[in-house]
């Protein structure tokens, strides 16, 4: 394994508080019955619904575990769920919904990018937390304007990091960059060229497709003329096994890098097209793979388990859904108010500083970043034998 280095001081890892997740991480007092109700704007059909469908099933899953628990005494969690089919004025009328409904502690948001964006302004006018699972920076940041939305996944800028570094050990001087024509993807881009010129790597001409569509053969055909020396591929699952497709069926031999929200099913689709092929993610993606020498890593084990057994497979964005959930229920287990009016403002504040262990890897929020997910929490994933396995 060759995990990824941190800017961030080794006394902020330290500083991570252990803990399984499997309960109230804040050890809240008794309070009397009532419901915890957290609602959820995910894609569950359009562009994206394999990913919101994976993320319905670990928050349902993670709910009834917490439930089950009898960690949070007499109360209960309980899901509002409604389908956004990939659409920000859709996700728009769901938020309005939510925002609206003074029972609600919190919303969780998929991986919509613009939906997450355009929620921003709804959720800190209404004042009501939410956590995006949704990867562009732009949804958290800059913090001091989206007071309210917080994001949990893997960020831009570490995941550039990551890439570069790796190019750099293997001397890589060229790349092509395929990537998604949405903020996600322009982040990307624009990192991935500060920081390949820093290296002094050449990125030879990018291509764009649209995030929605199901064929990127003629773009993926026109950067392998170009014979860089390695690719990267900056799009979700669906379309970067598509690429996967298509390199193979120009018979590319460079080196191939995915971004983290290529992280999809832990078999990789269409055989051994991706064979060898590198992305940056969490370990949960590979857990089996990991010996479990801390509390932190037996729960990510067991989530691992408890996941494939229930579903008959593990989808890598999953524990993110379920880090999220835990996150909205110990902030509402701990703050001021009653299971009929949730202090909301108190549950933000608690959002805001929360730190944990969690299935995904070491959170941290602070009022300054509200994007949680720690640089330490990746690592070097390589496609062996059709699954994703441990870089060594």
């Amino acid at each position: 394994m060759r995990p990824i280095r941190s800017a961030i001081p080794a006394l902020l890892a330290s500083a991570i508080l252990a803990t399984s997740l499997t309960g109230c991480q804040f050890g809240a007092p008794e309070q009397e019955g009532g419901e915890i109700l957290i609602g959820a704007d995910l894609e569950l059909s359009g562009a994206a619904a394999q990913v919101g469908k994976a993320y319905q099933r670990a928050l349902e899953l993670k709910v009834e575990q917490l439930n089950e628990s009898g960690a949070l005494g007499n109360r209960t969690v309980k899901l509002d769920v409604r389908d956004n089919r990939f659409d920000p004025s859709v996700s728009a009328g769901n938020i309005g919904d939510f925002t609206s409904n003074p029972a609600i502690s919190g919303i969780i948001m998929g991986s919509c990018n613009e939906c997450a964006i355009s929620a921003a302004k709804t959720v800190n006018d209404k004042r009501v937390p939410a956590i995006a699972l949704a990867p562009a920076g732009d949804v958290s940041s800059p913090a001091v304007d989206r007071r309210y939305m917080f994001k949990l996944g893997p960020n831009a800028r570490d995941n550039v990091a990551a890439i570069v570094a790796e190019l750099a050990s293997r001397k890589v001087e060229s790349v092509g960059l395929l990537h998604t024509d949405d903020s996600y993807g322009r982040e990307g881009l624009a990192l991935l060229k500060f920081e390949l010129g820093q290296a002094r790597i050449d990125l030879l001409p990018e291509r764009s497709v649209k995030a929605t569509d199901t064929d990127v053969s003629q773009s993926v055909r026109t950067l392998v003329d170009e014979e860089p020396e390695a690719l990267i591929v900056w799009a979700p699952a669906e379309q970067a096994t598509l690429a996967s497709a298509s390199l193979a069926e120009e018979r590319y031999k460079g080196h191939v890098f995915f971004d983290a929200v290529a992280a999809g099913e832990l078999f990789v689709g269409g055989g051994n097209r991706a064979e060898n092929t590198t992305m940056v993610f969490t370990q949960t993606m590979v857990i089996d793979d990991v010996i479990a020498t801390t509390p932190a890593k037996a729960a990510r084990k067991q989530w691992f388990r408890d996941y494939t057994a229930r579903f008959g497979g593990y989808y890598g964005y999953s524990s993110f859904a379920a880090d999220a959930i835990q996150l909205i229920v110990d902030a509402a287990a701990r703050a001021e108010g009653n299971s009929e009016t949730p202090n909301r403002d108190s549950i933000r504040s608690l959002l805001e500083t929360a730190e944990t262990d969690g299935l995904s890897g070491p959170i941290r929020m602070t009022p300054e970043n509200h994007s949680g997910l720690m640089p330490q929490a990746l690592t070097l994933l390589v496609a062996r034998g059709g699954r994703w396995r441990l870089a060594n």
